[in-house]
């Protein structure tokens, strides 16, 4: 999994900066067009592009990792989800479904205390780390982080005759 991530950063990365090449000769040919086209209105998108733009490219990175992860917070809350919740966000290894929780328990938080701590501390070191490796690379060590730390719960709770179901990485 960890190969994958990293190869599939690799091509991510590759290809965004191919991007940016591309947008940046873009731009600098319609420059001139942008001076003759009307503003945009609306005083709310103003402001979330405001913000958006403000925050670095490491809290842009993290914004859609908190994102997902209160997006499975809130499907906990839900009373229809849990036995899918229970199925595929928790890892235990004496379930029938062993590979997809690896990952997916990565985003998995039961208690709201828990999920802000983590994410505080995601939020907290994003910037730096961001720089570091890069949003692609920084994607992938998170993921392969998650899956690594389950495979290493999986093999304590084998260990000790432990069989019930944790969340998160």
């Amino acid at each position: 999994f960890t190969g994958s991530a990293f190869g599939s950063a690799a091509i991510w990365q590759y290809e965004s900066l191919k991007s940016r090449v591309q947008t940046y000769f873009e731009e600098a040919r319609a420059d001139w067009m942008d001076k003759m086209r009307p503003q945009k209105r609306g005083d709310l998108r103003k402001q979330v592009n405001s913000w958006w733009n403000s925050l670095t490219e490491g809290q842009r990175t993290v914004t859609g990792i908190i994102a997902a992860n209160v997006f499975v917070f809130c499907l906990w809350r839900l009373p229809g989800m849990r036995r899918i919740m229970f199925t595929y966000f928790t890892s235990n290894p004496s379930s029938r479904a062993l590979c997809s929780p690896m990952l997916l328990s990565t985003f998995s938080h039961f208690s709201l205390f828990h999920m802000a701590a983590n994410m505080y501390v995601l939020w907290s070191f994003s910037s730096s780390i961001v720089s570091l490796l890069g949003c692609e690379q920084f994607f992938a060590v998170y993921l392969s982080a998650g899956v690594i730390s389950t495979f290493v719960s999986y093999v304590a709770k084998m260990a000790t005759g432990r069989f019930e179901p944790s969340l998160g990485a």
